[in-house]
């Protein structure tokens, strides 16, 4: 049986991701931090759909945990071969206020967790075997400004680093990424303030879970599709926005 980790897989799109790939016939290793019960109801939720998971616990910001991840998802007759770096800290900062500690935090759990997890996958992947490793990215890449900037950073960073492990570990490894624009509600945000941000794109349609999901069925499902990147943000790229969404003045 063929197995994926799945990165913050405990809440919001994590989940759905690990749902989904749970219902293609993976066995999920659903990873988590601190939301320990949300990865429990997630393991829950794949087995009352009669799918089989395992929750998986790692700080990673922690080398050494990261490291050590890939590790805890051996299991017998399941084959690990995909991998979905989907936690990520986001954290607002800007140029002026930046400091050395929240920089080295958001490469450590944004970028480095990344590399460290890839590379763990690539040595034990059985012989004979092809993988992917799925990176979710952030439309904010095509469309910057500078909030929110070591988490950017971190971002610009992993989507260099998934054109960069696509070219060094093909062709037993497919490396592709995922941009999603705002999909889900965070924060203090209002119910009626993000239904208001989530429709200010060109389409006039917020990006779903549900979107995220069938971007990554067709990253897995395609064995041509590598070093690239599903922009899947109903053009909010395109709004050339100066600030974060997130700051847009509200609607008179």
């Amino acid at each position: 049986m063929k197995g994926a980790l799945v990165t913050g897989a405990g809440l919001r799109i994590g989940r759905a991701l690990a749902l989904a790939l749970a219902a293609d016939g993976y066995f999920v290793f659903v990873h988590h931090n601190r939301s320990v019960a949300g990865a429990r109801a997630t393991v829950a939720a794949i087995a009352a759909a009669g799918g089989r998971a395992k929750a998986v616990r790692a700080d990673l910001s922690s080398a050494r945990q990261a490291e050590a991840l890939v590790g805890k998802c051996r299991m017998r007759g399941v084959r690990l071969t995909c991998l979905v770096n989907n936690a990520s800290l986001f954290k607002l900062d800007r140029a002026p206020t930046a400091t050395a500690a929240d920089f080295d935090l958001h490469m450590a759990i944004n970028l480095r967790a990344p590399l460290l997890l890839s590379q763990a996958l690539a040595r034990q992947l059985p012989a004979g075997e092809t993988g992917v490793i799925v990176n979710l990215l952030d439309q904010k890449l095509y469309n910057l400004n500078p909030d929110f900037l070591t988490y950017t950073l971190s971002k610009i960073g992993l989507q260099g680093l998934t054109t960069l492990l696509a070219q060094s570990f093909a062709p037993r490894l497919r490396v592709a990424g995922i941009a999603p624009g705002l999909t889900l509600r965070s924060g203090s945000q209002t119910d009626a303030r993000f239904a208001e941000q989530h429709a200010a794109n060109p389409l006039g349609v917020g990006v779903t879970t549900d979107d995220i999901v069938r971007a990554l069925r067709f990253i897995v499902a395609t064995p041509s599709f590598t070093g690239e990147t599903l922009l899947i943000a109903s053009g909010e790229h395109l709004t050339g926005r100066p600030r974060d969404i997130a700051f847009d003045k509200k609607k008179k």
